[in-house]
């Protein structure tokens, strides 16, 4: 749908709550993502040190296809998404999400929470294992928002999820 259509359906002004709310998020907004992009920028490089995973994206690692595009573009941040992958697959994925406790499953990924999702058994479950080739989904993947959480309590859970895999990080 349009743009032009929403405000024709919807009008063309946010509620008073709506506003307020934005105007008061968009003060923070800056240091909420300093703060989650150099914990992920911390996180990505600590998740290339572990065994039980065989990739990593994230444009602030030098071996990121797109880093050195990212590094003109972004000003020194790389932003709070990064996703890896587990070597052992769709089992471990699962095993891996259920036993975390700081970070939550969802697969609306983006706010000052950290997010996890594992698209082989959440948003892409059901689409053929060709379609899921050509997308770069494999069974193994997990895509990670980090929130505002502190680093140390993130890397905590995320060695909780290595230990449910029975895979040693």
């Amino acid at each position: 749908m349009a743009c032009w259509q929403v405000a024709k359906l919807q009008g063309p002004t946010l509620d008073p709550m709506a506003a307020w709310l934005l105007h008061r998020g968009l003060k923070t907004l800056a240091l909420r993502m300093r703060r989650a992009s150099d914990t992920a920028q911390s996180l990505a490089r600590w998740l290339l040190w572990q065994n039980a995973v065989g990739r990593v994206d994230y444009p602030g690692l030098p071996s990121h296809p797109g880093h050195e595009v990212a590094k003109g573009q972004m000003g020194g941040g790389f932003g709070a998404m990064l996703s890896f992958e587990l070597r052992e697959g769709l089992q471990a994925g699962k095993r891996f999400c259920e036993a975390l406790e700081v970070i939550t499953r969802g697969v609306s990924l983006g706010g000052v929470e950290s997010l996890i999702q594992h698209p082989a058994s959440m948003s892409h479950l059901r689409t053929t294992p060709e379609v899921k080739a050509r997308l770069g989904i494999t069974d193994g993947l997990l895509r990670f928002s980090v929130g505002i959480e502190d680093e140390p309590d993130l890397l905590a859970d995320l060695q909780r999820g290595f230990q449910a895999t029975g895979l040693k990080g």
